[in-house]
């Protein structure tokens, strides 16, 4: 008894520990903890069978029995939502590789070069901080169909990702930029082949972040759908709150972080093979990369040896017959 009154104190202390991890198991168990927690706590204030038997009534949060009883719908053909889901998807994709073609190169000019990134503060500032619902009226003037949607999820993410990226470039130690010069890197090969790799893992990481982020953005856009467009899961939600279909929509608010869980970790999958050295992995990512990178480097060595030149010895050595002590001059006598 003794024994397992310690194990308990010692497992309830280090929960207070600061930052000290716990096992895998652990964390999976705390986890499924959570979610059952969830599950039960919406049981709870939604059990009994009529409205006035309830703390919330049927009308406002149906039990959980009641949201999946209808779960089969969601997938019929009229309603359709792996189509729905996919073109969501799409759109979010097209947005946001579009805000990394743009923000990436512009964030690391920034981060590079301080009186560029004075230049862009203003657009960033203004970027990051402008209220999106106050956009997508005016995209409807500028853009019609899948180009109004791409480009409001390309508007939401393209500020923070030229912050994100200048301020990782920023974060690179000075020390790796003077060691690149003095072996004689020009300042192309100092950014390309320094402060970008480098860098890298924290964009790629603020990455992960602003898809997340670019994934709640979409069901704002596509909640306003002319005649002709697709549908997506914020269409999906606007027609089921059209037709009192509360369980419908809130399965449909329980996919969509199980859909970008799911993108999360193909992203995750995707970072430890890029980044082995930082979140383990075997890196095959990685060496597509610096194949396609270096490889014409590498292939430069194979046909062409390069011998650096020579040294000259700033002091003659002893073969040449004469010693380092015989080199040096006397100091002449007073």
């Amino acid at each position: 008894m003794s024994q397992r009154n310690g194990f308990f104190r010692a497992w309830l202390g280090d929960w207070f520990k600061l930052r000290k991890p716990g096992p895998m198991w652990e964390s999976f168990l705390l986890g499924a903890a959570c979610i059952a927690l969830f599950f039960a706590l919406w049981w709870f204030v939604t059990r009994g069978e009529s409205g006035e038997q309830r703390i919330v009534g049927p009308l406002t949060l149906p039990s959980p029995v009641e949201t999946f009883h209808v779960s089969r719908e969601l997938f019929s053909p009229e309603v359709d939502t792996v189509s729905n889901t996919l073109v969501t998807l799409r759109r979010v994709c097209l947005g946001f590789l579009l805000a990394i073609a743009i923000g990436v190169p512009l964030g690391v000019l920034a981060g590079c070069y301080p009186r560029f990134n004075a230049f862009l503060s203003p657009l960033i500032m203004f970027g990051r901080n402008i209220p999106l619902a106050a956009v997508l009226p005016l995209l409807v003037f500028m853009f019609s169909g899948e180009q109004r949607k791409v480009m409001f999820i390309f508007i939401a993410c393209v500020a923070f990702i030229i912050a994100d990226t200048a301020q990782a470039i920023m974060d690179v130690a000075e020390r790796y930029v003077d060691t690149a010069y003095t072996l004689g890197a020009s300042r192309w090969q100092t950014i390309v082949k320094v402060l970008v790799p480098l860098a890298m893992p924290a964009i790629f990481g603020s990455f992960r972040v602003l898809f997340g982020l670019a994934f709640g953005y979409i069901m704002l856009a596509e909640s306003m759908k002319n005649p002709g467009d697709v549908g997506g899961l914020g269409f999906e939600i606007n027609t089921f709150q059209r037709r009192q279909l509360r369980e419908h929509i809130y399965l449909i608010i329980l996919l969509i972080p199980l859909v970008a869980l799911a993108v999360d970790l193909v992203l995750f999958w995707i970072q430890r093979q890029l980044f082995p050295h930082i979140y383990g992995g075997p890196g095959w990512l990685q060496r597509g990369v610096r194949l396609g990178v270096h490889g014409w480097d590498d292939l430069k060595r194979v046909f062409i040896r390069y011998e650096p030149p020579a040294l000259a010895a700033a002091v003659p050595s002893p073969a040449a017959g004469v010693t380092p002590s015989a080199a040096k001059p006397e100091n002449p006598s007073p």
